[in-house]
């Protein structure tokens, strides 16, 4: 009499890989992005998805689902019977408006943060800060977009260890670092910016929530300023 053979182990089916369609759609909205970025899309100009999709040889869907995407931060907008057009550049107005908003929740987060934050939360923030050691040289969105990422996870991170979902969310709705850097990109601006990064985690990590709260808010004054000279 034979013993009962133990069933096949069941195999994990292999996923299934859709790549091309994914690639293709994040690599045409990152190249339309460059294109606002660096004003090859001028300021306020009308896109034609048909225009773009020629001019990128790709076929409207991975265009029309870029633009989406791109309306969601606020670099297109899109108007009923006229499709979409690139959005203005910050005015002086808008600016102020922007880091006034960034004044009120920024240096709250940042102190909360201190006096929150742990261990892990401070390696998190040291590990952020070796993605980009150094500023950029470019002046093109290809070469500044490293640091452009950075700026957006640095000032979420400080947001999410403030333990404030409607804080972190307010911050991420006003994709900051895309508007100010699309004003203008010097390697002078993105080294005083990462210096300051790394006066913003010593405060959170060693100082105290006053100490915190105070560095973050140098920050964005000395960021503003450096900005206004742009924005007429």
């Amino acid at each position: 009499m034979t013993a009962d053979l133990p069933a096949p182990e069941a195999v994990a089916p292999r996923p299934i890989r859709l790549p091309e369609r994914h690639l293709l759609a994040d690599d045409v909205y990152e190249t339309v992005k460059a294109m606002l970025m660096d004003h090859a899309i001028a300021p306020k100009a009308r896109l034609s998805i048909d225009g773009l999709a020629r001019q990128l040889q790709v076929s409207q869907t991975p265009i029309r689902e870029a633009l989406a995407r791109l309306e969601s931060e606020g670099l297109v907008t899109k108007e009923p019977m006229r499709g979409y057009s690139a959005t203005s550049l910050l005015d002086r107005r808008s600016l102020e408006d922007l880091y006034e908003l960034r004044l009120l929740l920024e240096p709250w987060a940042a102190g909360r943060a201190n006096r929150l934050v742990t261990d892990d939360g401070v390696a998190r923030l040291k590990s952020e800060l070796a993605t980009c050691p150094v500023a950029p040289e470019g002046t093109d969105y290809h070469a500044y977009r490293l640091i452009t990422a950075h700026d957006a996870r640095f000032h979420d991170l400080v947001a999410e260890l403030s333990c404030s979902a409607q804080v972190r969310a307010a911050f991420q709705r006003t994709h900051a670092h895309l508007h100010l850097f699309r004003l203008s990109y010097r390697q002078n601006l993105g080294s005083h910016a990462l210096h300051e990064h790394h006066e913003i985690v010593q405060a959170i990590a060693a100082g105290s929530p006053r100490d915190a709260e105070r560095t973050m808010r140098a920050h964005l004054v000395t960021a503003r300023d450096r900005l206004r000279s742009v924005t007429g």
